[in-house]
Order: structure tokens, then sequence, then C-alpha cells
């Protein structure tokens, strides 16, 4: 089920690259089955394309020829795998035969193209058979790594056949011996300091919920839900909690200055009986004001193992918040100041947000590398 999920992929993929190559140059490098592909998909876009017809027509044969002599030789072999990857080698001549039939221009330059899904009917059953086989040898390793393996053994003889044998329980049993499980335990934030962190821990658990579901192979859980589902025994506990917080420290910063400017009209005056403008320095004295209100943290994560309490990861996580508040008086001439300083002359102190909501503020930077650093711990997971 794997592979055939990457053959897909391969498949889209080279759908997108076809579209800006022929599928010449693939021929000439002998990989006839991305030729192929690549040629479809430009004459899709361009029927009469000549170096995408000769491409197709030179490579077609050829691809079908090497999967048709892969599935042959695998049906011949010992291989543990042998039914699983002829079906593959056929199902890659049937992707080219749907991709042909589906671009009006790859049927003028082939009219008959191939397909082998009547063979691929009677090996469902053997490939179905030795995928089970090796999903049993593998889970009775007793290990993760090897129920990992069973599990994705076990879902290709569900596609295969779906209900053969009793696939189906073992599949659940191989996805549990399979999964870390994980229980979270986000230590609220001590009630003296009447704050709280519920908005963070919820982000956490929705991120936690929404990232590793029942399509990974992790799993995490409150305690809550760890009782409530009974679950037996876990693997690692993770501990969530913030070591040392500070929230609302003020620090007001005053600066006073005398600023000026030059040639400003200040008045008129006569000169031979005519009127002409007096210019002069003008200054005042401006006070800015800026209040800073200071808030941060320090978030740990411990993840340890929950049979031998040893510590696996311990990580710190730092954040701040500065909320700003700018003001200015002046005394004098308001010519002398700049519109800017003017504006700010005209500002008031403004009160900051409540406790609870610089609380927050500080924790989004330590969220945004809280997220990162489960995703490195658990990435080879």
């Amino acid at each position: 089920m794997k592979n055939g999920r990457l053959l897909i992929a391969l498949y889209v993929l080279l759908l997108i690259v076809s579209a800006c190559s022929s599928g010449k140059k693939a021929y000439e490098r002998g990989n006839y089955y991305e030729a192929v592909m690549q040629a479809v998909g430009r004459l899709r876009q361009k029927p009469d394309h000549d170096k995408s017809s000769e491409a197709l027509k030179n490579a077609y044969p050829l691809a079908v020829e090497y999967f048709e002599t892969e599935a042959k030789n695998e049906i011949a072999s010992n291989s543990n795998f042998k039914w699983k990857n002829a079906i593959q080698s056929y199902n890659a001549i049937n992707q080219m035969y749907e991709a042909i039939r589906a671009c009006p221009g790859c049927l003028k330059v082939v009219k008959n193209p191939v397909n082998y899904y009547a063979e691929i009917g009677p090996l469902k059953e053997k490939a179905a058979d030795e995928s089970y086989n090796a999903g049993i040898n593998a889970l009775m390793k007793g290990n993760r790594n090897d129920a990992k393996k069973a599990y994705f053994n076990f879902a290709d003889a569900q596609a295969y056949v779906p209900g053969y044998k009793d696939v189906v329980e073992y599949l659940e049993k191989a996805k549990v011996e399979a999964t870390l499980k994980v229980i979270v335990e986000q230590i609220p934030v001590p009630t003296r300091y009447n704050l709280s962190g519920g908005f963070f821990q919820d982000k956490v658990e929705e991120f936690l919920h929404t990232n590793y579901t029942e399509q990974t192979f992790i799993r995490f859980y409150t305690p809550q839900e760890a009782n409530t589902l009974n679950l037996p025994q876990a693997d690692q506990i993770m501990r969530i909690q913030f070591d040392d917080f500070s929230v609302g420290n003020s620090v007001l910063k005053e600066k006073e200055e005398t600023v000026t400017k030059d040639s400003v009209k200040v008045g008129e005056a006569k000169v031979d009986g005519k009127t002409i403008p007096v210019y002069n320095t003008v200054k005042a004295k401006l006070t800015t004001y800026r209040k800073e209100v200071i808030s941060n943290g320090l978030l740990s994560m411990v993840i340890v193992d929950a049979k031998t309490n040893g510590v696996l990861s311990h990580k710190k996580f730092s954040g701040e918040y500065v909320w700003v508040s700018q003001w200015a008086r002046f005394n004098g001439d308001d010519r002398a100041l700049s519109d800017q300083q003017l504006a700010m002359c005209k500002q008031r102190e403004t009160q900051p947000p409540v406790a609870q909501d610089l609380f927050l503020e500080f924790t989004r930077p330590i969220y945004n590398q809280l997220i990162p650093g489960i995703r490195g711990f658990y990435q080879n997971y």
C-alpha cells in the first residue's frame, strides 16, 4: 500500500514535469516510463508536438517490455514480496495505458496501448498472503519499529483482498503496538497570580491533536483522556510548565530637550515705507515620555521515558512582550516642533492591557518556539 502510494505520487510528479518536457531526454537516459509520461503530458497540451510524438513512439514499447520482464522475473524468483512486486510492474503498464487513452494526440502515436488488468487479478490473493505472513512475522518480534512494518504489510494485504483472513484485527493490533503513546501534563499557572494559561494550553493541545492523528504513529493524551480510555501503559510523559514569568513591569523614560527652527516668520516691519516680513529663530522646550510595560516568561518542556523516568529531552523557551505608550508636552513656540513632535504632543498616556492579556502576548513567541521543538523531537518517531 505504501509503495502503491509512492507510485501514484511519482505518476503525479511526472505529469507535472511533463508539462514542460517532451520526454526525449528521459528516453535517451533509458528512463522509458518517465519518457512516456513526459511525452503524454506534452501531447495533451500540443497534440502535434513532433519531439514528444517521437519520444512516445520509441519509449512506450521499451517501457512495456521492461515492466513485463520485471514482473516475470519477480514471479520466477524467491523474493519475499514477489507477487507484490509483480503487481507493481503490471500497474506501471496500466498507468501508461490509462494516460495514453486519455490523450487523443497520444492515440495517434500508440493506437493500441496494452493493459494487464486481467493478469493482476489472480495475483492479488497471493500478494495478500505474502503480505499477511510478513506482517505476522514482523509483529511477533515485539518491538515498535517492526510493529510499524507489520501495519503496512497488513494494510497491503487488506488492499489486495479486503477482509483477508483476520487482517482487520491484526491491522488494529499492529497500529496499537506501533503507536508511541505520550501523556502531556501541562502544569497550570499557580493560582496566586490570578492568571490563566488555559488559552496557551488549549493551543498546544489543538496542535497535538490536529497534527498527530490516527494516521500517524504518535498519539498524545491529556491525563484525563488517558484515564477515560484506561490507557494501560504510556511510553513517554511530556511535562510543560512555566518556570518563571513576570507580568506588567513598568518603566517610564523621560527626555527633555530644547528644539529650535531658523528662519521662521515672527512678524513684519516698515522699511522705507514698505512692509517686509521679519524672520527669526523660534524655540520650545520639548519633554517626551515613553512608558514600557514589560512582560516575559520562561517555559520548560521535559520529556521522560514513562517506564524508566529517564529524561529524553529538556528544553526551555523564553518569550517577551513590551507594550509601549508614547506622548509629549512642550513649552514655547509650537512652530519650533516638527509635524511628528506636534502629533506626539497631542497624544495622552494610555492605560496598558490587563495582566491576563499581557500574559497571553508574551506566550505567543514561546508557543512559536515550543511547536518546532515538539516537531523536531518526534520527527524520527
